[in-house]
């Protein structure tokens, strides 16, 4: 599990193509500070296993459900990925459950400066609509954000300074695809909700809450 809180921003040394899968390797410094193979890194908010690594770089193998579902396909050398190790016991949530399991592709349609923030317009995101709500989470490749708008086709994300600066949204122009996984929370609640007997409990366990 990972937090959306990006640690680097690396850059992609080469991707070869495998038949259906490929391999990536990312030149990157900070991730690799204690790494061992089999630990898990997420790129552009995908989970990734490190099969190989030295003291600039590590290689990793995407499968082809991976590459077929994410952006990761369109990756090319000296494209610039999002980096986050896996969560620890002793890591600060500062963002939210993000499990690096990419659900859906969106495309920027409208980039926007509204004062010291940058708002990103999304579309294409129609598999995990039913999981978007305002202010509710969602991570944009690997970055924990929170909506700040959602229409029929079209929801927001208000990006401050710091996280623009800190990730590779700063080289993104409109048209581009990202990755988009929806808060596990919400999908947790939508399988409770399908049992009406859960759904009695739940509202009856909201109801007992003291605000």
């Amino acid at each position: 599990m990972f937090t959306g809180i990006i640690e680097e921003i690396g850059t992609v040394k080469y991707i070869l193509k495998k038949g259906n899968s490929a391999e990536i390797s990312i030149n990157c410094f900070k991730v690799l500070e204690d790494a061992m193979i089999g630990d898990s890194i997420a790129v552009d908010g995908v989970c990734l296993t490190v099969k190989n690594f030295d003291k600039s770089s590590f290689s990793a193998d995407i499968s082809y459900e991976t590459l077929n579902k994410t952006t990761l396909s369109r990756l090319v050398p000296d494209d610039k990925v999002n980096l986050e190790r896996a969560l620890t016991l002793q890591t600060r949530l500062g963002g939210h459950i993000v499990l690096g399991h990419v659900d859906c592709v969106g495309i920027i349609k409208q980039i926007r400066n509204i004062g010291n923030s940058i708002e990103l317009y999304i579309s294409d995101f129609n598999p995990i609509k039913q999981y978007i709500a305002n202010k509710g989470s969602i991570a944009l490749n690997g970055i924990s954000l929170t909506v700040a708008e959602i229409k029929e086709n079209i929801f927001t994300v208000a990006i401050i300074p710091h996280t623009f600066e800190m990730t590779n949204l700063k080289y993104k122009q409109v048209g581009d695809r990202v990755n988009l996984e929806a808060d596990i929370v919400a999908r947790y609640l939508e399988r409770l909700l399908q049992n009406k007997d859960n759904n009695s409990k739940l509202i009856d366990m909201l109801r007992n809450i003291e605000l």
